[in-house]
């Protein structure tokens, strides 16, 4: 069911956005995969086996992407997902990447919880200590042509609060996806906005560690 085409891996360092030059760049980086849709000019009822099928290019592809970024896995502060389908699908067949990819991230980056718990609709049952990465991984998705660039939501790994963590980044694979493709994308960045300053829940007064505040 899982036949990848392309892997694509995009890595930037932001300096500044014309304010002060920064003591440390902002680190952020995506990676998309390609792979052919299954379901791609036809209506299947039932599509869940291709999630299960994806569970494993989600850990391929949060691995592969922090090994690009060179930090451990303690920096990473931020984290999106997003997809991108061919004109031959629907945008419910991106939506399948909400588990694999982003509780590939989650557990990567300290998650405790149980995958197969939500996957099943069982909400996010806790097992030992909290870990990292509480909160929800946020998500974007469309159906697009070859080349289509997609804004890849990030939000703050714990508290989906803190605003100076608020961001996007633009994620475009040339020439992908064909009719019967998806790009399937993850995303993750080491700080904040670069220039951020306009209040609210600041990262270091999260108390709560619900994912939320």
């Amino acid at each position: 069911m899982i036949e990848i085409r392309r892997i694509f891996t995009h890595v930037e360092q932001i300096h500044h956005e014309f304010g002060p030059v920064a003591a440390t760049p902002l680190l952020r980086g995506a990676i998309g995969v390609v792979l052919t849709n299954p379901f791609a000019g036809r209506f299947e009822p039932n599509i869940l086996p291709m999630m299960d099928a994806l569970q494993s290019v989600g850990v391929d592809m949060a691995q592969r992407l922090l090994a690009a970024m060179q930090l451990p896995p303690e920096r990473i502060e931020g984290y999106g997902k997003g997809a991108i389908v061919g004109a031959a699908g629907e945008l419910e067949h991106g939506a399948l990447w909400h588990v694999p990819g982003g509780y590939a991230m989650r557990e990567l980056l300290g998650w405790k919880g149980d995958r197969a718990a939500y996957a099943k609709g069982q909400g996010e049952a806790k097992t030992g200590q909290p870990g990292n990465a509480l909160a929800i991984v946020p998500s974007t998705k469309k159906v697009g042509a070859p080349g289509a660039t997609l804004d890849v939501p990030l939000t703050h790994i714990n508290a989906s609060y803190v605003r100076s963590h608020f961001d996007a980044i633009e994620v475009r694979v040339p020439g992908a996806p064909a009719s019967d493709e998806i790009v399937y994308i993850l995303a993750m960045s080491a700080g904040p906005r670069i220039h951020a300053r306009v209040g609210g829940l600041a990262a270091s007064a999260i108390s709560q560690w619900d994912g939320l505040r």
